[in-house]
C-alpha cells in the first residue's frame, strides 16, 4: 500500500518535480524512496510475524492452564477437617449422673504426588484411645492433646483396585454408618486392599493390634469383606458378607489398662494380679449385612439388618443390629431421624474396637439408639441422639444405662 502511494505521487506532481529538481536527482529521490518503501514493508511482515506468534504461545499457555493435568504436583495439596462440640447426660445405674462438654477437632492433609497415588497425614484431638478422639473441657483450661490419626498411602494399581498402607480410615463397610462391630473413630494400622470393578465388592486388610514382636503378643487382625452394590427397581440394595480373624486367646490387653477387656470374657491365673489377666476366646467373627435405601414418597428411607457370629466361641457368641433412617441431612434446611436396636453378647465381638457410645462401649449389652440432625447449611450440623441400654447383661451386674448427646459439627 504504501509502495502504492510513491507512485501515485509521482504521476500527479510530474511537472513539480522536473521544474524543482534534474532529471538525475529525481531518478535518485525515487530510487531511495522505493528503497525506504521496501524497508518499511519488511517491518510490517515482521511485525505481524511477531503478533502471530504471541498470540499462539498465549493460547497455548491458556490450555495448559486449563489442563486437568497439574504443572506442579503441590497444586494438588487439599487441607479439610472438621470441628465439633458435644454436651453429655449419662446416667448409668448405681452412679451418679454425669455431665460433661467435649470437643473433638481434627484436621488432615492430603497431595496426589502422581495421578495414581496419595498421601495422607492427619491430626486429631483426643488421648490414645483408639475408638475416641474427643476431649473433655476442664482441668482449668490446660491445653489438649494432640495425636497422629492418619499417616497412609493410597494407590491406584488399576482402575477400581487401591492398595493401602499406614494409619487409615476403616476399608470395611459398616451398615448406614452404625457401630456394631467397629466405632467410627477407629482408625486401623496396616495394610488394606480394596476391589469395585462394576457391582461386585471385594476388601481385604491385616491391621496391627500389636506390630512389635518384643512385646510377645504381636496380634493382627485379618479381615476379608465380599459383597454386591447396585439398583433394585427404584432402589439401591448393598448386601454381602465378612470375616475376620483375631487370635487372642491367651493374650493380655492391648492398651494401658491391664484388666479392661470391654466386656470380653477373660482368666486371670493369679487373681491379685491384672496384668496376669488374659482373653478367653479367639474371635472368628462371620459377618452377614445388608442395607437398602428407597425413597418413601421424595423423603430417603435407609432400613439395615447386621449379624455376626463368633465360630470361635462356645456361647455368648451373637451379635445383631437393625435400624432405619428417614429423610437425609446433606443439604440446607434438611433433616434426619433414625432409630437402632442392637443386641452384642460378650464375647461375640471384640469389645476394644466398638461403638465407643453404646452401653459405654465394648460387648455384653443390648438396647436401643434414637438419633435426629437438621442441617443448617452443606458444612454446619446439628444433631441428638439418645441410649437406652443394658449394660453386663450376661457377665457381672446387670444395670441400666441412659445417655444424652447434644451435638454442633462443623466441616471444612
Amino acid at each position: 500500500m504504501i509502495r502504492s502511494f510513491a507512485l501515485l505521487f509521482f504521476m500527479i506532481n510530474p511537472g513539480i518535480s522536473q521544474a524543482e529538481t534534474s532529471s538525475s536527482e529525481l531518478s535518485r529521490l525515487k530510487a531511495d524512496l522505493m528503497s525506504l518503501v521496501d524497508r518499511v514493508e519488511a517491518l510490517e511482515a515482521e511485525n505481524k510475524a511477531l503478533m502471530q506468534s504471541v498470540v499462539k504461545r498465549a493460547s497455548g499457555a491458556e490450555s495448559a492452564t486449563s489442563s486437568p493435568e497439574p504443572s506442579n504436583w503441590t497444586n494438588s495439596i487439599n487441607l479439610n477437617g472438621d470441628f465439633r462440640y458435644r454436651y453429655e447426660n449419662i446416667d448409668t445405674e448405681r452412679s451418679d449422673t454425669r455431665e460433661r462438654n467435649r470437643v473433638r477437632a481434627r484436621v488432615a492433609i492430603t497431595a496426589k504426588p502422581t495421578n495414581n497415588l496419595e498421601l495422607g497425614i492427619g491430626f486429631a484431638s483426643g488421648s490414645d484411645d483408639p475408638v475416641s478422639t474427643n476431649q473433655t473441657l476442664g482441668r482449668g483450661g490446660t491445653t489438649k492433646d494432640i495425636n497422629l490419626d492418619l499417616a497412609y498411602f493410597k494407590w491406584q494399581a488399576k482402575p477400581g483396585l487401591h492398595v493401602t498402607g499406614g494409619k487409615t480410615k476403616n476399608i470395611f463397610h459398616r451398615p448406614s454408618g452404625n457401630g456394631l462391630l467397629w466405632d467410627g473413630d477407629y482408625r486401623p494400622e496396616g495394610f488394606g486392599l480394596k476391589y469395585k470393578p462394576n457391582h461386585f465388592f471385594l476388601r481385604a486388610a491385616a491391621s496391627f493390634l500389636e506390630s512389635d514382636s518384643k512385646g510377645d503378643n504381636n496380634k493382627t487382625i485379618y479381615g476379608l469383606q465380599s459383597g454386591w452394590e447396585g439398583p433394585v427397581g427404584s432402589s439401591n440394595l448393598l448386601a454381602g458378607i465378612s470375616y475376620y480373624e483375631i487370635d487372642t486367646k491367651t493374650e493380655g490387653v492391648f492398651t494401658d489398662d491391664p484388666d479392661d477387656f470391654y466386656g470380653n470374657t477373660f482368666d486371670c491365673p493369679n487373681d491379685n494380679v491384672a496384668t496376669t489377666c488374659v482373653y478367653r476366646n479367639d474371635f472368628e467373627e462371620l459377618q452377614i449385612f445388608a442395607q437398602l435405601e428407597t425413597l418413601v414418597g421424595k423423603t430417603p428411607l435407609t432400613l439395615f439388618v447386621d449379624l455376626v457370629q463368633n465360630q470361635a466361641a462356645d456361647d455368648l457368641d451373637t451379635a445383631w443390629a437393625v435400624g432405619l433412617t428417614l429423610g437425609k441431612a446433606n443439604r440446607p434446611n434438611s433433616w434426619e431421624i433414625g432409630y437402632t436396636y442392637q443386641n452384642i453378647e460378650a464375647d461375640a465381638l471384640l469389645g476394644l474396637v466398638t461403638d465407643s457410645d453404646f452401653a459405654w462401649g465394648g460387648t455384653d449389652s443390648k438396647g436401643h439408639i434414637l438419633k435426629g440432625a437438621w442441617a443448617v447449611n452443606k458444612k454446619w450440623k446439628i444433631g441428638i441422639t439418645y441410649f437406652d441400654n443394658v449394660r453386663n447383661m450376661d457377665i457381672g451386674v446387670q444395670e441400666d444405662y441412659e445417655r444424652v448427646i447434644l451435638d454442633t459439627a462443623f466441616k471444612f
